[in-house]
């Protein structure tokens, strides 16, 4: 039988292949880049920090606490809408949604079932709590 390590290996390096992880990568890299949306990452950082400290204070200003808040939320959107941020959230969630998949395979290979049955549309719903789940039992 084949070394599972070995075959784990070869996997990762078919992973590190797929468009969606090269997506995912040229996203991050494409963000890392935009100089706006860094300034805008370092500016919530920054009032999320003053934020934090306010409110660690014995007694701190409730209005300033508030401005910062909303000083915090309002940034934190901006960088949410900002175009990079957004190309990126969507490639993420390619990526994690395929390695969701490949665990769950895994996990169903673990859990005794035949692999090659696996049905991803069928495990779509799977909250991952087997003991209120009827589908891959």
């Amino acid at each position: 039988m084949a070394d599972l390590m070995e075959m784990a290996k070869e996997l990762g390096k078919a992973l590190q292949q797929d468009e969606r992880y090269l997506a995912f990568r040229a996203a991050s890299a494409e963000n890392d880049k935009d100089e706006a949306l860094q300034n805008l990452i370092g500016e919530f950082n920054l009032k999320r920090l003053d934020l934090g400290n306010e409110e660690d204070k014995a007694e701190h200003d409730e209005e300033r606490v508030k401005k910062l808040g909303e000083e915090v939320r309002a940034l934190y959107s901006q960088i949410m809408a900002h175009e990079s941020m957004r190309k990126y959230q969507a490639a993420r969630a390619e990526f994690e949604q395929m390695l969701d998949g490949i665990n769950r395979v895994i996990a169903y290979s673990a859990a005794g079932q035949d692999p090659d049955s696996y049905d991803p549309a069928a495990a779509a719903g799977c909250s991952g709590d087997c003991s209120a789940c009827a589908g891959c039992h």
